[in-house]
């Protein structure tokens, strides 16, 4: 799948910035639609076209070009997926403004270390609720000098002004600032499970070239529509379901929040999904709920179609053979495949994974009922694409080849290492942590650990900061054994735990759907805390746990179990903004109850 099929992609070159990109888009398609978010006030979704979008780009440069910044300036942005992250983005580029990318569930104390720290001179945000949250730390952000409301929210602070109030009733868009594509274009900080985040700075080249060397892997035509659901503080979003979409004349569509996902899909009925593994875990143990609750007959059924899906997909491949089995796909696509296809809206071509790995078993799930899930893998730093599968050569257990332009290798301890135009320009203010990930050759150091397959196919296997060191020197990389725990539908969270420990424990937190059927069937009540470490209770869990880590070597074996009903998440402290395990806070706030599955060993 080369990027020539879709004659209309507009390349690097030719776009020289983003902002210069958004630019010769709105100049190539001008009235085609652009965007599809949901009124909220209308109760209805709406579209902007291209030129509308260049009409309300040029109101909010008119708004910007009134502060005073110079070239070079940071601003920030503190927005739920929505055109107006779009119309900020574009507007504060063409004035040569550096834009600094927030997340809405971020803990007010991590948005004023990141905004002090990139020194930001405005931040455009949304709601009174965000407002609350940013009074506590509005003396630690004395270097904004405008905040900018989307919504009207009261508020006594001079710098605080809404958008109604702000932006120009219309406006003409000014030519940019001058600006070279090697520029610096934004700084993303990284979520920082350790430590403070650290500012990735990425150039107008790093995310122009890795949107469109991606699309000889990822093919997105202009007649596509995505559906965006990821934030777009996210560089995986961002690049994929924003650039990419510029660049292809693709439309998107806003989902209007993750609880409402399913039904969003079955209103927009979007041809390409872009979506990390936690959603396809989702739809996995939701399946499995259903199946548990289900006729011995519909989960044989549910199997021979997933089986025979699966062997399909070999043969289309060019890794399988063709089966007497296939003489029942439409009957079992019709009765199974199906039904559970339309639940994404029954139009998908591509469904997309990345920034994290997708279990295995998941994928070969997805793929079974007929899901074109494509993995691939990248790192914010490498703005973010490294590899991916394409369609038609698709090892679902792997991150797929590197993607064109860019080079990879493993050095010391197996780790991946990657060099091309996507590469980081550096971190913020950090050059130290700049040597300390990229080498004076341009190699950038993943942490990660992999292996290269005689195809190219890139396997990650564990994570260099990430590996368990039993006291017997075993050494175990947590991450795929917690992967394959969460297979399980009970376990909503899990996390591994025995550095210089004798063996592996494990602490979960327990689905609050399929907990009170286990504790029925061992006969606990679930609503009683005793019942949390029950004996019955955390040997059936073990057992369980047992099961989906069998095929891990024998030394790998988790002895005890902490069981939680309490989610992890952002606001107590347990989750970073990408919903990635804070792994030292957790043993912190654990710390104790860890000890005592260790005591009488």
């Amino acid at each position: 799948m080369k990027t020539t099929d879709n004659k209309d992609v507009i390349t690097p070159l030719q776009a020289v910035t983003l902002h210069g990109l958004f630019l010769e888009r709105v100049r190539r398609t001008p009235d085609k639609e652009a965007y599809r978010y949901f009124d909220v006030p209308r109760n209805e979704w709406v579209s902007l076209s291209w030129r509308q979008m260049s009409e309300q780009v040029a109101r909010w440069q008119a708004a910007l070009a009134k502060e005073g910044l110079v070239k070079g300036d940071r601003v920030a942005l503190m927005l739920r997926n929505c055109p107006q992250w779009v119309m900020f983005d574009q507007a504060a580029m063409s004035l040569g403004l550096i834009c600094v990318p927030l997340y809405t569930v971020d803990r007010a104390e991590n948005i004023a270390y990141i905004v002090n720290d990139s020194q930001c001179k405005a931040l455009l945000f949304e709601t009174a609720e965000q407002w609350k949250e940013l009074n506590g730390v509005l003396g630690q952000m004395a270097c904004v000098q405008r905040f900018i409301s989307l919504d009207e929210v009261p508020g006594n602070d001079a710098r605080l002004v809404s958008a109604a109030k702000y932006l120009p009733a219309s406006a003409t868009l000014q030519a940019a600032v001058p600006c070279t594509i090697g520029e610096l274009a934004s700084v993303i900080y990284t979520s920082g499970t350790t430590g403070k985040p650290k500012g990735v700075m990425l150039s107008h080249n790093n995310m122009l070239s890795n949107a469109y060397d991606a699309m000889a892997t990822f093919l997105v035509r202009a007649d596509d529509l995505m559906l965006s659901f990821l934030p777009l503080s996210h560089t995986f979003e961002r690049t994929c379901g924003y650039y990419l979409q510029v660049m292809t004349g693709a439309t998107v569509a806003y989902a209007r929040s993750i609880p409402l996902l399913s039904e969003d899909l079955q209103t927009i009925k979007p041809t390409i999904l872009i979506s990390v593994p936690r959603i396809y875990e989702r739809i996995n143990a939701a399946i499995k709920a259903k199946l548990d609750e289900g006729s011995a007959l519909k989960r044989a059924l549910f199997h021979l179609a997933v089986e025979t899906g699966w062997a399909r997909f070999l043969r289309d491949q060019g890794r399988g053979g063709w089966k007497p089995s296939f003489l029942l796909w439409p009957l079992l696509n019709a009765l199974v495949a199906k039904k559970i296809l339309a639940r994404f809206g029954g139009r998908l071509r591509t469904a997309v994974s990345g920034g994290a790995a997708l279990p295995a078993e998941i994928a070969h799930l997805i793929v079974g009922l007929g899901l074109p899930v494509v993995q691939g893998y990248g790192m914010t730093e490498t703005s973010p694409i490294v590899s991916g599968n394409s369609l038609d050569n698709n090892f679902p257990d792997s991150v797929g080849q590197p993607i064109r332009g860019v080079q990879v290798k493993l050095g010391a301890q197996n780790a991946l290492l990657v060099k091309g135009p996507n590469v980081m320009m550096g971190y913020w203010n950090n050059p130290e942590a700049s040597r300390a990930i990229i080498d004076a050759d341009g190699w950038l150091n993943t942490g990660d650990i992999a292996h290269i397959s005689e195809t190219g196919h890139i396997y990650i296997t564990g994570r260099l900061k990430e590996i368990i060191v039993l006291s017997t020197g075993e050494k175990i990389p947590p991450a795929d054994m917690e992967a394959a725990i969460l297979n399980d539908p009970l376990i909503d969270q899990v996390m591994v735990y025995g550095e210089g420990k004798p063996y592996l424990v494990a602490l979960a937190v327990l689905n609050p759907v399929v907990w009170p059927q286990v504790a029925a069937k061992v006969g606990v009540r679930c609503d009683m805390p005793e019942s949390l470490t029950d004996s019955n209770v955390e040997a059936k869990v073990l057992r369980r746990i047992a099961r989906n880590i069998s095929g891990f070597p024998g030394y790998a074996k988790v002895h005890r179990v902490l069981l939680l009903c309490d989610p992890w998440n952002i606001d107590n402290g347990l989750l970073t903004p990408k919903l990635s395990l804070k792994r030292n806070k957790v043993v912190e706030v654990f710390g104790s109850r860890i000890e005592d599955l260790y005591k009488g060993h």
